[in-house]
């Protein structure tokens, strides 16, 4: 049997075990993210913490080491190899759509209000088709959804906003979290599949990573914008409290290999592990959204 090259050889060892372990370190660093407030030190009405959240939450997307993976034509795409993070930007590009919906829908509107047409562009923005690389590429629809938050954070200074402010009401606040909990449960239901082929379980895994990440960073947003509301009911503010370990952990949450194991087997059961941290976090939302219909 004629025997494999040292160069071979090396380069079977790069792709089995030194890739794995660069890609795995290099996506646990990008799923870190640190938002920071809205710009300048003007005051704002509401909704400037949760349109800049937003913003960022997108613009950490596209400003990674290897920028948006779904529409990327070699091995970082969704269906090849390197799919983890390509899966993780699906599920935070289908939760941030939900939430700026409700954002536009709910939270800036009552009846016969007219829409801010900013969030209407970042929404519509956001809905474009997240494989396609040209003609428009996915980047450049989500670069300008970025760009239009900014020009609603912007609208909101000073004494006379051109952008419509949150309307700071626990009526406008349970439709968000009713969609916050729909997309967990969601989640909750492809952790809990025993039909899913063997090839989709890190994919359905790393979307749900993604679901998190997005509530967990636009959670400190609603507080922020809600923090009267909070501050006046000591229950309701320790209830957030509460939802935040949870969803951080799902949030970040990388194993090297994404197992699924039986119960009983040697092998963890990494979607049963995900579950757990998915499953507090809906608890504590149907503990808060109770809450406010006090």
């Amino acid at each position: 049997m004629r025997k494999l090259s040292p160069y071979v050889a090396s380069a079977l060892v790069i792709l089995l075990v030194l890739l794995p372990l660069i890609l795995h370190f290099g996506q646990k660093h990008h799923n870190e993210i640190v938002i920071p407030p809205p710009p300048g030190d003007q005051p704002y009405a509401p909704g400037a913490h949760f349109g800049n959240a937003a913003a960022r939450i997108i613009e950490h997307e596209l400003s990674g080491t290897t920028g948006w993976r779904p529409n990327d034509l070699v091995i970082w795409g969704p269906r090849v190899a390197a799919d983890n993070n390509a899966n993780r930007q699906l599920g935070i590009l289908y939760a941030l759509r939900e939430t700026l919906r409700l954002f536009k829908d709910e939270l800036t509107k009552v009846s016969t209000d007219v829409y801010d047409k900013n969030l209407v562009e970042a929404d519509n923005l956001l809905r474009n088709d997240p494989y396609k690389w040209a003609f428009p590429s996915a980047e450049s629809r989500y670069r300008e959804a970025v760009k239009r938050l900014d020009q609603y954070v912007a609208g909101l200074r000073g004494d006379n906003p051109s952008s419509r402010p949150i309307i700071t009401r626990n009526s406008e606040l349970i439709p968000l979290l009713t969609a916050w909990n729909v997309l967990l449960g969601t989640g909750h239901a492809d952790m809990y599949r025993t039909d899913t082929d063997w090839l989709q379980i890190d994919d359905d895994f790393y979307r749900v990573t993604g679901y998190c990440h997005v509530i967990a960073n636009m959670l400190p947003a609603v507080e922020h914008e809600y923090r009267t509301e909070l501050d006046s009911r000591p229950g309701l503010r320790a209830l957030f409290r509460e939802i935040h370990p949870p969803l951080a952990r799902c949030a970040v949450i990388k194993p090297i290999y994404v197992f699924n194991g039986r119960d009983s087997g040697m092998l963890a059961n990494s979607r049963r592990n995900l579950d757990a941290y998915v499953n507090e976090a809906r608890q504590k939302i149907y503990s808060i959204r109770d809450e406010l219909e006090k």
